[in-house]
């Protein structure tokens, strides 16, 4: 079968053509600027490859829900030029209706890692991609996990931590996960991007605190088999045994289970290259024809 992926990011789309396997043909790039400008030359991508389905693992907040009348919109996004645009209509009426599936692009990439990669074969697994923003995809009883919406885990609120004076950067919640722990919450507390500062140990100090606060909800709320850190920031690896140690902390003892006495197999950086959102679009498509 040949698929194609579409991952649908706020600052770039990454189409690509693959198979059942994950394995990526072809792939191009094309920056996320309006949907006038973007989306002819994502369609110009996959016409004429005759392909079986398309999969789109798509920034948020969208519609999810197939029985709704606006499912496969982009709902109320920062991104003022993309708001209520029909996602999902768009590509279906400019690939002549073959089978679309769609889901959030956190979704794809724990779809992506039960797949093939570091939850491979497990029901019950998230994923967290920190990074610009932060979003979380999750896999319960083998499925992807929706409701009314679909998980926003970013906008969880935090408890600020003892000293720590940053107002946060999201726009609408201050000092929750996202304006304290994204990247843009990173540079705007400390002038420089999170790369810049690799040997800054109060950074990671700190972000791990952050970040082991929501870890500690999920696992209380979701109890999940296994937890993926994706995103830019997750590239700095020194926060790995940070997170852990802080993790084990905040439980301090309450659940004891296997996962959190083998906890550096249970907490695990993503798995698939920086591929997973793309991989898990390809595993929608496949899905779609199922259905």
């Amino acid at each position: 079968m040949l698929y194609g992926a579409l991952e649908a990011g706020g600052t770039k789309m990454i189409c690509a053509i693959g198979n059942e396997y994950g394995q990526i043909l072809e792939q191009t790039t094309i920056p996320t600027t309006t949907p006038d400008e973007t989306m002819p030359q994502v369609l110009d991508f996959f016409k004429d490859k005759e392909l079986d389905a398309v999969g789109v693992a798509c920034f948020g907040p969208v519609d999810v829900r197939k029985s709704s009348s606006t499912y496969g919109n982009i709902l109320n996004t920062p991104k003022i030029a993309w708001r209520n645009f029909p996602m999902l209509k768009t590509i279906k009426t400019g690939l002549n209706n073959i089978p679309v599936g769609f889901d959030t692009d956190v979704n794809g990439a724990i779809l992506a890692e039960v797949t093939w990669g570091a939850a491979k074969n497990l029901t019950d697994a998230v994923y967290f991609t920190i990074g610009t923003g932060i979003g979380m995809g999750v896999i319960s009883g083998g499925n992807l996990l929706h409701g009314m919406l679909h998980p926003e885990i970013g906008h969880i609120k935090m408890s600020v931590v003892h000293n720590d004076d940053f107002a946060g950067v999201c726009p609408s919640h201050g000092t929750c996960f996202e304006g304290m722990a994204s990247g843009p919450a990173i540079e705007k507390r400390w002038g420089k991007s999170a790369k810049d500062l690799n040997e800054n140990n109060d950074v990671w100090e700190l972000e791990a605190d952050y970040i082991a606060q929501a870890l500690t909800t999920v696992i209380y709320a979701l109890s999940p088999q296994k937890i993926i850190l994706g995103g830019g920031v997750m590239h700095q690896k020194q926060l790995f045994p940070l997170i852990r140690e802080k993790v084990l902390e905040d439980i301090n003892n309450y659940i004891d289970t296997k996962e959190l006495r083998n906890i550096a197999n249970y907490i695990v950086p993503a798995s698939l290259n920086d591929k997973q959102g793309v991989m898990g679009a390809l595993k929608l498509a496949e899905m779609a024809t199922e259905e």
